[in-house]
């Protein structure tokens, strides 16, 4: 490797580790909320096994940089472009999941409602149903936005929310939040 390209990346990793890191007063280093998922890049495509053409299980996810002051995590996961890309008219809700605890750093490929971080709550997507339901675009290509929120309190037991009475339960509590788009076209 020739000292240039040393220099370039030697910058590179500079410049990613203070974007991704935010100094305290205290002189501490605290990192920036992330979510990934080992099954799909970020604005790529969502393999059909996570999806209605497929087995329709939920992707494997992980996060980190967790606020210190945070007590809860929810995760949304939603479609803005229903019912068509081109012309849409609705977000369609696909998982809801709140007060998931400090302890968990992500969920498994496949979770099943019984297998979720203990204290996880369940709220309804559209097919008025907990769970987990993948994409299933009735045309074009469609972004689904993988939602992580870390909130300064646990929310009450809401009884299986929609959407609206979630994200209104959340409203003045949120710490830090981040997301994870993929997409996905039915064949």
């Amino acid at each position: 490797m020739n000292v240039v390209n040393r220099q370039i990346l030697q910058w590179l990793f500079f410049l990613v580790f203070f974007i991704t890191a935010t100094f305290t007063v205290a002189g501490e280093v605290q990192m920036t909320l992330t979510l990934e998922s080992p099954d799909f890049n970020r604005q790529s495509e969502i393999p059909e096994r996570f999806t209605c053409d497929g087995s329709d299980i939920s992707p494997a996810l992980q996060w980190s940089g967790i606020p210190q002051q945070a007590r809860s995590l929810v995760l949304i996961v939603d479609d803005p472009d229903a019912p068509d890309p081109a012309a849409p008219k609705m977000t369609w809700v696909h998982w809801l999941l709140y007060n998931i605890p400090m302890t968990a750093h992500g969920l498994p490929e496949n979770v099943a409602s019984g297998d979720l971080p203990a204290g996880t709550l369940e709220g309804k997507n559209d097919w008025k149903r907990t769970g987990y339901g993948g994409p299933c675009p009735p045309i074009g290509r469609h972004r689904y936005f993988f939602k992580l929120y870390a909130l300064d309190e646990q929310l009450p037991d809401l009884h299986k929310p929609d959407k609206a009475r979630l994200v209104k339960a959340m409203a003045g509590h949120i710490i830090e939040q981040t997301e994870l788009i993929g997409t996905y076209q039915r064949r």
